[in-house]
């Protein structure tokens, strides 16, 4: 069974992405939580997670003596070792698309990640109005992903950018989580494919399991001083 190490399920948007495309494929795995209690080189974090990863950081698929530690590297390696489980579109040219898509994530939207961190808990709606007043980058960011969105949703016809569930949904599901918890506009059929991606039972366990945590880290939280209880 392969171990996968992530970070707090909150905050940790890079950990979200291989652990809900392994459960919503209903692939067994370990799960190893590492708490983000700092990122110092002396921290519990670090002294954890350092001799398993080269990078020092998470998520980490560890299956046998092989160590994978990036993203796409880690959908790779899990849609070849469980090809059945059709985790890339079957047509060639809707998997080139579902691969570009995915490196564009990987490499891009950086006003939006950068200015709109995950926190699953938090309601930030408030925030998000005043983000998307004062950065045009994230508008540019969103105005991208419903120019991209559409355009698959309207191909394939849905429910998920590619028709079925694919790695490209899983790659997306913490930008779904921003979009709701700071409460971006995006048109309605952009909402309906948020809410859709929000309400699979892989998305909704680690939901869950984030609110769960109740783990308040000020370093994780530019725009609350504390947490509220409630």
């Amino acid at each position: 069974m392969p171990k996968l190490y992530i970070g707090n399920k909150n905050y940790s948007s890079w950990s979200m992405r291989p652990w809900v495309l392994l459960k919503q494929a209903g692939i067994p795995f370990e799960e190893v939580l590492v708490r983000f209690d700092s990122f110092e080189t002396d921290s519990e974090f670090k002294r954890v997670i350092g001799p398993v990863s080269p990078t020092g950081k998470v998520p980490v698929l560890v299956d046998g003596d092989l160590v994978v530690w990036d993203t796409l590297a880690i959908a790779e390696y899990v849609a070849e070792t469980w090809p059945d489980k059709q985790l890339w579109p079957a047509n060639p040219q809707a998997r080139a698309r579902a691969r570009s898509v995915c490196a564009e994530m990987h490499s891009g939207f950086t006003a939006l990640r950068s200015n709109c961190p995950m926190n699953i808990e938090a309601d930030l709606a408030d925030t998000g109005a005043l983000i998307w007043r004062d950065k045009p980058g994230v508008r540019a960011d969103v105005q991208r992903l419903v120019e991209m969105w559409s355009a698959l949703l309207q191909e394939h016809g849905g429910p998920m950018l590619f028709g079925p569930f694919s790695v490209a949904d899983a790659y997306f599901a913490p930008v779904c989580m921003r979009l709701h918890t700071y409460a971006l506009p995006v048109p309605a059929p952009i909402k309906a494919y948020v809410d859709r991606v929000r309400a699979l039972p892989g998305v909704q366990a680690w939901i869950a399991e984030a609110l769960g945590e109740r783990d308040f880290l000020d370093f994780e939280e530019p725009y609350r001083l504390r947490h509220t209880e409630g």
